[in-house]
Protein backbone atom coordinates (compact mmCIF):
# COMPACT_ATOMS: atom_id res chain seq x y z
CA UNK A 1 0.00 0.00 0.00
CA UNK A 2 1.07 3.60 -0.53
CA UNK A 3 2.08 6.20 1.78
CA UNK A 4 2.47 9.91 1.22
CA UNK A 5 4.48 11.54 4.04
CA UNK A 6 3.85 15.36 3.85
CA UNK A 7 6.99 16.58 6.28
CA UNK A 8 9.23 19.34 6.52
CA UNK A 9 11.99 18.80 8.63
CA UNK A 10 13.67 16.11 6.47
CA UNK A 11 15.62 13.66 9.31
CA UNK A 12 12.14 12.91 10.02
CA UNK A 13 10.80 12.52 6.88
CA UNK A 14 14.02 10.09 5.97
CA UNK A 15 13.23 8.27 9.18
CA UNK A 16 9.60 7.89 8.63
CA UNK A 17 10.32 6.51 4.91
CA UNK A 18 13.23 4.31 5.86
CA UNK A 19 11.09 2.83 8.99
CA UNK A 20 7.86 2.30 6.35
CA UNK A 21 9.49 0.93 3.45
CA UNK A 22 11.02 -1.46 5.81
CA UNK A 23 7.51 -2.70 6.85
CA UNK A 24 6.15 -3.13 2.88
CA UNK A 25 5.20 -0.31 2.30
CA UNK A 26 5.52 2.56 -1.30
CA UNK A 27 6.36 5.66 0.64
CA UNK A 28 7.04 8.75 -1.19
CA UNK A 29 7.83 11.74 0.96
CA UNK A 30 7.13 15.82 0.34
CA UNK A 31 7.67 18.75 2.03
CA UNK A 32 4.67 21.07 1.14
CA UNK A 33 1.16 21.63 0.65
CA UNK A 34 1.22 22.12 -2.87
CA UNK A 35 3.17 18.86 -3.80
CA UNK A 36 1.11 16.84 -1.62
CA UNK A 37 -2.22 17.75 -3.23
CA UNK A 38 -0.90 17.30 -6.42
CA UNK A 39 0.57 13.76 -5.23
CA UNK A 40 -2.75 12.90 -3.64
CA UNK A 41 -4.02 13.41 -7.26
CA UNK A 42 -1.04 11.74 -9.29
CA UNK A 43 0.19 8.87 -7.18
CA UNK A 44 -3.40 7.70 -5.21
CA UNK A 45 -1.51 6.93 -1.93
CA UNK A 46 -3.54 4.65 0.37
CA UNK A 47 -2.74 6.98 3.44
CA UNK A 48 -1.49 10.62 3.98
CA UNK A 49 1.13 10.99 7.43
CA UNK A 50 0.27 14.99 7.47
CA UNK A 51 2.20 17.51 9.84
CA UNK A 52 0.14 20.28 10.59
CA UNK A 53 3.00 23.33 10.56
CA UNK A 54 4.31 23.50 6.96
CA UNK A 55 6.55 25.86 5.51
CA UNK A 56 3.05 27.58 3.63
CA UNK A 57 2.08 28.50 6.95
CA UNK A 58 0.96 27.31 10.28
CA UNK A 59 -2.30 26.42 9.67
CA UNK A 60 -1.50 24.97 5.92
CA UNK A 61 -1.44 20.67 7.31
CA UNK A 62 -5.34 21.78 8.55
CA UNK A 63 -6.45 23.44 5.64
CA UNK A 64 -5.02 20.28 3.89
CA UNK A 65 -7.03 17.99 5.80
CA UNK A 66 -10.02 20.11 5.23
CA UNK A 67 -9.33 20.15 1.75
CA UNK A 68 -9.10 16.30 1.42
CA UNK A 69 -12.54 15.79 3.64
CA UNK A 70 -14.45 18.62 1.61
CA UNK A 71 -13.50 17.11 -2.01
CA UNK A 72 -13.99 13.62 -0.48
CA UNK A 73 -10.82 12.37 -1.47
CA UNK A 74 -10.68 8.91 -0.63
CA UNK A 75 -6.97 8.83 1.50
CA UNK A 76 -6.40 7.67 5.37
CA UNK A 77 -4.64 10.77 7.10
CA UNK A 78 -2.53 10.61 10.39
CA UNK A 79 -1.72 13.77 11.71
CA UNK A 80 2.39 14.16 12.75
CA UNK A 81 2.52 17.36 14.80
CA UNK A 82 4.66 18.83 17.82
CA UNK A 83 1.22 20.33 18.82
CA UNK A 84 0.24 17.32 21.19
CA UNK A 85 -2.59 19.39 23.36
CA UNK A 86 -6.17 17.75 23.52
CA UNK A 87 -7.82 20.72 21.63
CA UNK A 88 -5.08 20.02 19.07
CA UNK A 89 -6.39 16.01 18.71
CA UNK A 90 -9.87 17.04 19.05
CA UNK A 91 -9.46 19.61 15.98
CA UNK A 92 -7.57 16.89 13.71
CA UNK A 93 -10.45 14.12 14.77
CA UNK A 94 -12.95 16.67 14.21
CA UNK A 95 -11.49 18.00 11.07
CA UNK A 96 -11.52 13.98 9.68
CA UNK A 97 -8.38 12.72 10.53
CA UNK A 98 -8.19 9.00 11.18
CA UNK A 99 -5.36 9.29 13.53
CA UNK A 100 -2.82 11.75 15.17
CA UNK A 101 0.67 11.28 16.28
CA UNK A 102 2.40 13.63 18.27
CA UNK A 103 6.18 14.69 18.46
CA UNK A 104 8.48 13.10 19.75
CA UNK A 105 7.01 9.99 18.60
CA UNK A 106 8.23 6.14 18.45
CA UNK A 107 9.00 4.76 15.04
CA UNK A 108 7.18 1.52 16.14
CA UNK A 109 4.03 3.50 17.36
CA UNK A 110 3.68 5.05 14.04
CA UNK A 111 4.15 1.68 12.22
CA UNK A 112 1.48 0.21 14.48
CA UNK A 113 -0.82 3.49 13.96
CA UNK A 114 -0.42 3.17 9.82
CA UNK A 115 -1.16 -0.32 10.18
CA UNK A 116 -4.12 -0.12 11.98
CA UNK A 117 -6.19 2.67 10.32
CA UNK A 118 -5.31 1.13 6.87
CA UNK A 119 -6.35 -2.13 8.46
CA UNK A 120 -9.52 -0.56 9.31
CA UNK A 121 -9.96 1.87 5.81
CA UNK A 122 -8.79 -0.44 3.15
CA UNK A 123 -10.28 -4.05 4.53
CA UNK A 124 -10.80 -5.02 1.45
CA UNK A 125 -7.31 -5.57 0.39
CA UNK A 126 -6.76 -8.20 3.19
CA UNK A 127 -8.85 -10.41 0.42
CA UNK A 128 -6.35 -10.85 -2.26
CA UNK A 129 -6.14 -14.49 -2.94
CA UNK A 130 -3.04 -16.02 -5.70
CA UNK A 131 -2.57 -19.32 -5.52
CA UNK A 132 0.11 -21.35 -7.33
CA UNK A 133 -0.34 -24.52 -9.11
CA UNK A 134 3.65 -25.69 -9.86
CA UNK A 135 2.41 -29.07 -11.44
CA UNK A 136 -0.59 -27.53 -13.54
CA UNK A 137 2.03 -24.56 -14.10
CA UNK A 138 -1.17 -22.91 -13.39
CA UNK A 139 -2.27 -19.53 -11.49
CA UNK A 140 -5.25 -19.03 -9.78
CA UNK A 141 -6.97 -15.47 -8.66
CA UNK A 142 -9.66 -15.87 -6.19
CA UNK A 143 -12.39 -17.78 -8.39
CA UNK A 144 -10.25 -17.55 -11.89
CA UNK A 145 -7.83 -19.16 -13.26
CA UNK A 146 -5.45 -16.76 -15.38
CA UNK A 147 -2.92 -17.71 -17.96
CA UNK A 148 0.26 -16.65 -17.87
CA UNK A 149 3.78 -16.70 -20.03
CA UNK A 150 6.28 -18.86 -18.97
CA UNK A 151 8.78 -15.74 -17.80
CA UNK A 152 5.84 -13.97 -16.43
CA UNK A 153 5.07 -17.45 -14.59
CA UNK A 154 9.17 -17.52 -13.53
CA UNK A 155 9.07 -14.21 -11.90
CA UNK A 156 5.53 -14.82 -9.72
CA UNK A 157 6.97 -18.08 -8.30
CA UNK A 158 10.13 -16.61 -7.47
CA UNK A 159 8.73 -13.71 -5.77
CA UNK A 160 5.95 -16.35 -3.93
CA UNK A 161 9.24 -18.51 -2.88
CA UNK A 162 9.58 -15.66 0.28
CA UNK A 163 6.41 -13.52 0.54
CA UNK A 164 7.68 -10.37 1.91
CA UNK A 165 11.44 -10.38 0.93
CA UNK A 166 12.44 -7.92 -1.69
CA UNK A 167 14.08 -9.58 -4.79
CA UNK A 168 16.54 -6.74 -6.62
CA UNK A 169 16.32 -6.57 -10.12
CA UNK A 170 19.60 -8.57 -10.72
CA UNK A 171 17.99 -11.56 -8.68
CA UNK A 172 15.14 -11.52 -11.19
CA UNK A 173 17.46 -10.87 -14.29
CA UNK A 174 19.41 -13.86 -13.10
CA UNK A 175 16.22 -16.34 -12.52
CA UNK A 176 14.16 -14.98 -15.64
CA UNK A 177 17.44 -15.31 -17.86
CA UNK A 178 19.53 -17.34 -16.48
CA UNK A 179 22.04 -18.00 -19.62
CA UNK A 180 22.00 -14.26 -20.93
CA UNK A 181 21.55 -12.88 -17.50
CA UNK A 182 24.44 -10.31 -19.00
CA UNK A 183 21.91 -9.24 -21.98
CA UNK A 184 19.07 -8.47 -20.07
CA UNK A 185 18.10 -5.05 -19.06
CA UNK A 186 16.10 -3.22 -15.57
CA UNK A 187 13.95 -2.38 -18.57
CA UNK A 188 13.42 -5.88 -19.25
CA UNK A 189 12.42 -6.55 -15.34
CA UNK A 190 9.79 -3.65 -15.42
CA UNK A 191 8.30 -4.85 -18.66
CA UNK A 192 7.47 -8.49 -17.24
CA UNK A 193 6.22 -7.14 -14.23
CA UNK A 194 4.17 -4.70 -16.09
CA UNK A 195 2.66 -7.88 -17.63
CA UNK A 196 2.24 -9.92 -14.48
CA UNK A 197 0.31 -7.17 -13.01
CA UNK A 198 -1.92 -6.66 -16.12
CA UNK A 199 -3.14 -10.42 -14.95
CA UNK A 200 -3.50 -10.94 -11.71
CA UNK A 201 -3.95 -7.20 -9.91
CA UNK A 202 -7.77 -5.55 -9.57
CA UNK A 203 -5.51 -2.27 -10.87
CA UNK A 204 -2.49 -2.69 -12.43
CA UNK A 205 -2.07 1.32 -11.80
CA UNK A 206 -2.88 0.42 -8.42
CA UNK A 207 -1.10 -2.86 -7.83
CA UNK A 208 -1.45 -4.52 -4.29
CA UNK A 209 0.00 -8.13 -4.88
CA UNK A 210 3.29 -7.27 -6.67
CA UNK A 211 4.98 -4.14 -4.99
CA UNK A 212 7.82 -2.12 -6.11
CA UNK A 213 10.07 -0.85 -3.45
CA UNK A 214 11.45 2.37 -4.56
CA UNK A 215 15.43 2.38 -5.10
CA UNK A 216 15.54 -1.70 -4.04
CA UNK A 217 13.40 -4.12 -6.05
CA UNK A 218 10.11 -6.33 -5.75
CA UNK A 219 8.10 -7.99 -3.17
CA UNK A 220 5.06 -10.21 -2.98
CA UNK A 221 2.44 -8.51 -0.67
CA UNK A 222 1.69 -10.84 2.68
Amino acid sequence: MRILICEDDTAIATLLCDALQEAGYEVLAVSRRVDAERQLTQWSPDLLLLDVMLPESPEAGWELLESIRERAIDVAVIMVTALSRVDDRVRALRSGADDFVGKPFSLEEVKARVHAVLRRTRPALAEIDVRIDDIRKEVQVGTRTVSLSPKEYQLLKLLATSPGRVFSSDEIRAELWPNEGSYATEQDVQKYVYLLRKKIERNPKSPQVVLTIRGFGYRLAV
